[in-house]
């Protein structure tokens, strides 16, 4: 056997065997000629050409309602994909599931009267669970795209009830060079629901991944508040290493961050299964974790949909955190079952206790280092004062970019922060309609650059002094700071991070909000105990406007962590 040089037509094939397809309708065609003779060298799957593609779909339809299976049907780039429209349609009304997969030319002459072309992703529209194209392979991460795209696909077709997907071939020329000896070993994604009333996770394959981990990791994103079981995690924790942020757990955040700035490179740190869900803001853990290419991934996700974070995930769980933590938790709990049922040893129970115990120190040594940090006035002192005069209470939302990586650090419980994402307009205006749902205080810290484009959120007659804002002003974007390849750029400062000499006082006179400045530590902390403690006259937002120096931010946060 011999297959295409194509590598995303390899993949394609290797997963399509791994999602159970084993029959194909193909039609002919010279720019689907890769995926044809892929699918026809494969011993997993029989191919059945027909020449009329209205036919094909038709045909695939049948075999696949006599089948109860996944079925593929390929066509030619061009209008042949429209030709599988009526089939497609029906398949979609009786909830067959249906691969279509279209060969197509390089997206750069679509719409260039070039022949045989034009835009084929959503061309089937409604009557499709999904449509990808996905891309020519040119280095790992491009395969990694690939694959997942492909997965993610596949995944959907057997999905409530089963349904017709789209998967986009694009080509470049040559199309015909035969020499890959075999196909790569890839697996299909699986999906169980993991919810306690509708419980399969016993037939997933989470149970025996975990335990058989000799380094097992649970890594917790952001959560709606409550959804996390703090006295459930801590059970766990004796399990498994937990990593969480303050916008996923009320225990607030727990410094892994830190850990790894000192320690990632130390394979002892590496697990060999993790459990995550939700959004992650550490960049640093998502890097880390991606080097993990041996582990067992997998993915919380109340939709069911895949989110491979970090480009190895086995399987989806569809369900809330809370309901598989619970499961998870419960398995834990008896012993008898650890021991008796997986037959693991003395010696590699405590390889795990070694994993876990190594965690737990390095992450209370890192959070020992920033509970004594004493940074100078900076944005990093600003937040620090906060956190520690709120310390476990506070209902705080936090702007994205770094005022959320200071949360990162100092916040002792949940934060809010618009990170589904990430973008840095709205913070200020989700704080201030938060606030009009409450009696409590409610925390905005937020930085210049997102202060000043939401602003209008403050253009609110409603607006109590419930409502108390940090404004870091740093005149501009400090963040970029960190990004040591924008220093020889001369577009650096004023078209990147957008300096600027703006201030809030005009603003907040206009809205009739008060205002406070802060120029030295002192003013700093009398501001933060006033934003925290202040009661006033006017009931009326208060905002304190910290100005630093974004350079002394960079270098506190680099010289104090």
């Amino acid at each position: 056997m011999s297959y295409s040089s194509k590598q995303n037509v390899n993949t394609l094939t290797a997963l399509l065997v791994a999602a159970g397809v084993r029959q194909a309708v193909v039609c002919p065609g010279s720019r689907n000629a890769p995926i044809v003779h892929n699918l026809n060298e494969c011993p997993d799957i029989m191919c059945h050409p027909v020449t009329d593609e209205r036919c094909a779909g038709f045909y695939a339809l049948g075999m696949a309602l006599s089948e109860g299976e996944l079925v593929a049907v390929c066509v030619t780039s061009g209008t042949a994909l429209l030709n599988l429209a009526p089939a497609v349609a029906e398949a979609y009304y009786q909830h067959v599931p249906l691969v279509v997969i279209s060969a197509d030319r390089p997206p750069q002459w679509i719409d260039q009267l070039d022949g045989q072309t034009l835009p084929q992703v959503g061309a089937l529209g409604r009557f499709v669970a999904r449509s990808v194209s996905i891309p020519e392979v040119t280095d790992a991460e491009s395969q990694w795209y690939c694959s997942r795209l492909i997965r993610e696909t596949l995944l959907e077709a057997t999905n409530k009830g089963g349904c017709p997907v789209h998967i986009n071939v694009p080509l470049t020329e040559p199309l015909y060079q035969f020499d890959v000896e075999q196909l790569p070993r890839l697996e299909a994604i699986s999906r169980h629901r993991g919810t306690i009333d509708h419980l399969d996770i016993e037939d997933s394959g989470l149970r025996a991944d975990f335990w058989s981990a000799k380094r097992p990791m649970i890594v917790m994103g952001q959560n709606r508040e409550g959804i996390m079981l703090d006295e459930e995690m801590q059970h766990l924790m004796k399990h498994a290493v937990v990593l969480y942020e303050p916008l996923g757990s009320e225990m607030g955040a727990n410094h892994f961050d830190e850990v790894l700035v000192a320690l990632g490179d130390d394979e002892n740190l590496m697990p060999d299964f993790v459990l995550y869900g939700g959004m992650v803001v550490s960049k640093r853990l998502k890097q880390f974790l991606r080097k993990a290419n041996k582990a067992n991934f997998w993915e919380i996700s109340p939709d069911g949909r895949l989110h491979d974070t970090f480009m190895h995930a086995k399987g989806v769980l569809e369900g809330g955190h809370a309901d598989v933590l619970l499961w998870l938790e419960e398995l834990v709990a008896d012993t008898k079952t650890y021991e008796e049922c997986y037959e693991r040893d003395f010696g590699e129970l405590a390889d795990t206790s070694a994993f876990v115990t190594r965690w737990q120190q390095e992450l209370e040594k890192a959070s020992m280092k920033v509970r004594n940090a004493n940074p100078p006035y900076s944005q990093m002192a600003a937040v620090k004062a906060l956190e520690d005069l709120l310390g476990n209470r506070g209902i705080t939302h936090y702007a994205n970019s770094m005022s959320v990586r200071l949360a990162n650090l100092f916040a002792r419980h949940y934060v809010y922060c618009n990170r589904g994402v990430n973008g840095i307009e709205g913070s200020l205006s989700t704080a201030a309609g938060f606030s009009l749902m409450c009696e409590d205080k409610v925390f905005c810290v937020i930085g210049d650059l997102s202060f000043f484009y939401d602003s209008n959120g403050l253009w609110q007659d409603e607006l109590r002094d419930n409502l108390r804002i940090l404004l870091l002003n740093n005149g501009g974007g400090g963040i970029f700071e960190k990004f040591e390849g924008l220093n020889g750029s001369a577009a650096r400062e004023r078209f990147v991070m957008a300096k600027h000499h703006a201030t809030a006082a005009g603003i907040c006179e206009s809205y009739g909000v008060q205002h406070r400045a802060a120029h030295n530590m002192e003013e700093m902390k009398e501001g933060i105990d006033w934003l925290v403690n202040g009661e006033v006259a006017e009931r009326r937002p208060l905002v304190l406007e910290v100005f630093t120096d974004s350079e002394e931010d960079e270098r506190s946060l680099r010289e104090q962590l």
